[in-house]
This record gives structure tokens, sequence and C-alpha cells, in this order.
């Protein structure tokens, strides 16, 4: 799933106006789902309120990606996707962008969710269509969903609860569940992605039979408004808008993909990137480094107005992130909690932020920052309630201590701070001896910090260059992207900088993000290794929540629990994306609540095109 961070009053608002955890009516055929709360448009209704039904279907967009592309093939869990892939395909549902959690009928004409939770079934939609002009079916749907969990092993604890997938009726596809306490599990059915079976089961122009288990370059199949036109492997990607796309008068679709063609053109250096955008061979830049933000922004371009800068908090208004450096306890010096939240201490984000980020950023304090239930001062109430449910399985200093980060920017807070990382080290078996820090054996701490972003080496040499100042050898490994997907998959590292993104409804991805059984299977976002039977417990309180109440609850009890474990050195983010385009687009007066909506809801501006000058 894809998320963003955000955290306005108004969305604190919608989120939890209602105290059900769904509101969906249950046993009956309804044309949209909603985790939280009602959906805003009605059955029938014409479009979403944010577009620009009048958009003109024109022009053409430029964007980048890093590294390169082997595969056209969705679902692998190996091997680097095309970047833009999803414009082809689609999904059963499809969210609006002004409510949180909230998705509509697309794929499916309507979904119905057994009263008891333990199944849900979609209806398809009798007008949807693959490319090739053949109808999407529910065996589609069922065959899509069996070759994930085939293919893809990742995806079997995430959809772990599933029992089973069939065509139930004609045009009806069910997924029965284990039991009805996950009641997120329809949402998440709904976010199924749908392949061709008849295509991938076909055979190519050579007669060479299809393999979804396989990569592959030829030029996919979908039902989604764009087709793949053509490419140069490895290096580009061209999309073009499809006349005849099935969906295109629908009203989840009506005033979007506005774009007649989208390119993406692969850059190994981001620099060299950077300076393609400058000279009008790429159209957007989403700018992730705030020195160049704040200070490569003076090309004469911007200057006269043919690029424009542009901050959108909307972005970052739906989910939350904790980001970060995460230790692997899989490795025995980490699995002391003591040694984890010693090196906390020698973070100094303070003195990164006024000398680096220019103080963009703020620092994170929670895995679900800039969400309205992050745990927050001491549990009380409900939250209370359910950490004394598990209390023998939790640090006691869940109930006694308020998270908070250590705060450095001075010398002397940076001395003090470090004498209290040495203290904690100490207790953990450790002593300084001359300049290292040595265990009972003699042998010197010390690890590998891996990464393949060397935007990162500014905060990884902040860490490591503190570290030595107390014995601790701490080294970064840059390595290419391939190779560092590599050895994420297979838990080889000792120390990554990685990141998990939240939503405004947590559910089973907790498990394959912090849950035992995902530490070692390969391939899971269980960086940290994390096994622990307290965090567990919580996980499948905030899964088997039954209202609205009970699962904030639950999830700020495990929020505090998992801060209390120091699994991550927390790091940093901002509450709203920065993004700089060639002056050619112009979108909707009023954006929707929780997405800029770009490029999706955008339009080729030919007026504006023409006062640029470049244009294609």
């Amino acid at each position: 799933m894809k998320l963003s961070l955000l955290k306005a009053v108004l969305a604190a608002t919608l989120a939890f106006a209602s105290p059900a955890l769904a509101q969906t009516p249950l046993g009956e055929w309804v044309h949209a789902a909603s985790v939280n709360g009602t959906p805003k448009y009605p059955a029938g209704f014409e479009r979403f309120d944010y577009v620009n039904p009048d958009a003109p279907k024109a022009g053409t967009l430029r964007l980048s990606a890093r590294g390169s592309f082997d595969t056209f093939n969705p679902i692998l869990p190996k091997g680097q996707v095309a970047s833009g892939i999803g414009l082809i395909y689609e999904t059963l549902m499809t969210p609006s962008l002004d409510e949180v959690n909230v998705s509509y009928g697309l794929i499916a004409q309507d979904m119905m969710i057994a009263p008891d939770y333990t199944s849900v079934s979609f209806r398809i939609n009798p007008e949807a269509r693959w490319q090739d002009g053949e109808p999407v079916t529910a065996e589609d749907v069922v065959w899509s969903f069996q070759k994930l969990m085939e293919v893809n092993p990742d995806n079997v604890q995430y959809y772990g609860d599933v029992t089973g997938a069939e065509v139930s009726e004609p045009g009806v596809v069910t997924f029965s569940f284990k039991s009805g306490e996950n009641r997120e599990l329809p949402d998440i059915l709904g976010q199924l992605l749908v392949l061709p079976q008849h295509w991938w089961e076909g055979t190519d122009a050579a007669g060479n039979k299809r393999n979804i288990a396989e990569s592959t370059l030829e030029l996919p199949l979908g039902s989604g408004p764009y087709v793949l036109a053509d490419f140069q492997t490895g290096q580009t990607l061209r999309y073009e808008l499809d006349e005849d796309y099935w969906g295109k008068n629908h009203p989840t679709q009506i005033g979007t993909n506005n774009i007649a063609e989208i390119r993406y053109e692969y850059f190994l250096d981001e620099a060299v990137t950077f300076e393609a955008f400058k000279g009008d061979q790429l159209d957007f830049w989403s700018e992730y480094i705030a020195r160049r933000w704040a200070t490569a922004y003076d090309f004469p371009a911007v200057a006269e107005g043919r690029v424009v800068k542009e901050e959108f908090p909307q972005d970052e208004a739906s989910s939350g992130e904790m980001s970060g450096f995460i230790p692997n306890l899989r490795r025995p010096i980490f699995q002391d909690q003591r040694v984890r939240e010693a090196l906390n201490y020698a973070f100094d984000f303070e003195q990164l932020n006024s000398t680096v980020f220019f103080d963009q950023y703020e620092r994170i304090n929670s895995f679900f920052y800039n969400l309205p239930f992050a745990s927050k001062d001491l549990p009380q109430g409900k939250e209370l309630e359910i950490l004394e449910s598990v209390r023998d399985q939790l640090p006691p200093e869940v109930f006694t201590e308020p998270y908070t980060n250590p705060v450095n920017g001075s010398e002397q807070a940076l001395r003090g701070n470090l004498r209290t990382a040495l203290g904690l080290l100490t207790e953990a078996g450790y002593r300084l001896d001359g300049t290292r820090l040595i265990d009972a054996n003699g042998e010197q701490l010390s690890f590998e910090i891996l990464s393949h972003q060397p935007t990162l080496e500014p905060m990884i040499a902040n860490l490591t260059t503190n570290l030595a100042k107390i014995g601790i050898a701490a080294t970064m490994r840059m390595v290419d992207t391939p190779q560092y997907i590599n050895r994420i998959r297979s838990y080889d590292y000792d120390m990554i900088y990685g990141s998990w993104a939240q939503s405004f409804s947590p559910g089973n991805e907790q498990r394959f993000f912090f849950g035992s059984a995902s530490a070692n299977e390969e391939g899971s976002r269980n960086y940290a290794g994390i096994a622990d039977p307290g965090i567990d417990a919580l996980i499948e309180m905030v899964i088997a929540a039954k209202d609205r109440p009970t699962q904030e609850a639950a999830t700020a009890a495990l929020d505090r629990t998992l801060l209390a474990h120091h699994y991550v050195i927390p790091g940093y983010t901002l509450t709203y994306s920065r993004t700089a385009r060639w002056n050619r687009y112009s979108h909707p007066e009023n954006l929707p609540e929780f997405s800029s909506g770009f490029p999706t809801i955008w339009w080729w501006d030919e007026a504006k095109a023409e006062a640029t000058g470049g244009a294609l």
C-alpha cells in the first residue's frame, strides 16, 4: 500500500469523527468502503469534487527514475520493476483523495462484507475491460490473488488471515477469512492488483508460453488508463493515454489521467538528474535534499518564473512514518537493549538540522509520527488497560517514562549525552580501554552501516564520528542499489537507515513490520529482526480492535512499547513535500485535503507551456 505523512487537524477530525472502526454496512452490496467513517460520495455520484472535469487530455510529462529496470512483471519479489508500471493496472477499489481510508468501486462494481466479518465479496463491473477488449472477470481476480501468494512470499504473511478466494457466483469473487477479528481485511483486498489471466497463460509473439513467476520485458497488458507504448531497456519508458480506456467515464476517473504521454528517463547519479531537470530535460522534480532546496534554485528559469517551486502539505497529510538508523537484532551486539539505547545519545540531530538541513526538519519521536494516535505522555485510560493486560511481557519503563529523544546541538550537551551512553554501555558489560570500547573478551564494539544513498553520508558521518569519541568503531559501507536490495532481503547488514510508512488505519501490516513470524522471513520489512511476545500481543490487539477508540489505544500502546525497546535511532522528517516543475501544468484551485494529486488530476496547460518555452 502506497502511503505519505500527514497531520492536519482536519485530517484528525475526519479520521476519528465516528467511534466505529468500519462504517461500511454489513451484509449488503455497497458502492464504497470506509475504514473510519461514512463515505462522502453517495451511490451514483457524478465525480470527485476536487477534479476538473473539463481538463484537456494533452501534453507530455517527463519524469526521472533512479538506477535501471529489468522487468515489467509487477509482482515479482526480486528484480527492478519498471517505474510507472502501475499506470497500466488497476485495483478492485480506488481511493478518493479528499477522505481518509475510503475507497470506491472500480474494477469491482460494489462489495459486500459478511455480517460476521468472515468474508468479503466483490461484484465485478461488467464494463471493465482489458486493453485487448477482453472482459475483466472474477476468475482474473481469483487467479491474481493466487499468483500473488505463490510468486511473492512477501504476500503470504500480509494476506495471512485470508483462507481462500473463489468465484462464488458468476461475476462475483469471495474472499474467506480465518475469523472475523481482522476488520481491515475487506479494505486491504479492495486494493488487490488485478492481472489478466488469459494473457499471462497465453504465448508471446514468438510462440513462447508466458510465466507469471518469471521476469519479462514483453510489453504488458493491463486494464488501466495508460499503455506502455515503447521503451529502451534499462533507460527509458514511454506511456500513452489509452483512448479506448474502459473507465474514462467512470465517476472515479473523470477529470483524472489528463497527461497524454508520460515518460521516464533513468539516471544513475542524482546530481546528474538534477542538472537534467535544470536543463529542461525533465519536467518535475521532488526535492529530498534540504541544502539543495535552500541554495540550488538560483538558476535563471526560477527567477523568470519558468520553473515553479511549490510545497504541498497535502502530500504529507494522510499517514505517518518512522525512519532512522535500524540495528539488526540478528547480530548479537544489538540484542542488549542498553546498547541500542546508548547509540541514540550519539546522534546529534540538532547539529545536523542547523548546519546541513537548514532547520527544515523535525525529529521523529514515534513509530506513528504525525498521526493523532501516536503515543504521548504516560499511558492512561483504554491504552493503560491494554498495556496492563500484557504487563509481564513489556519493559517496565512503558508505564513510568514517556519516550523522549536525547537533545544535543552543543558540545556541552553532546558530552553529557555521551557520558550517559557510556554509562549504559558499562552496564551492558563494555569498558573503555584507551580509545577502544571493549567487551569482556577484549573485542572492540564495532559495526557497519550499510547504505546506497550518498545523500545519507552526512547523517551517517554524524553518528559514526560521535560514536568514535566513546570508543565504538562504526563505519559506513556504500553499495550500489541492486546489491543493497539483495542484502536487505537477506538481512545481510549490521545497521541501515530505513523507514516504515503508517496509515490512519494500522492493521495486519504491523505483523510484517514488527511481528515475530516475519523476523526471519526473507524479504519482510522487519528490518530490525524484532521477535518479542509483548509486541506480538499488541499487534494482534490492533488488528482485532472492534471499534475506533480501541484501535487508537492499542496502536498507541504498540508505539509506546516499540519505542521503549529502542529498536531504532529515530531520524527526521518533513511535514510537506518539496517540488519544482517547469511551468507547463495546472492543477485544480482547491486541491484535495490528502494529496497534491500530481500528476493524476493535473493537466497540460498550453498557454503556460507556450510562455515557458522549450516544450516538446
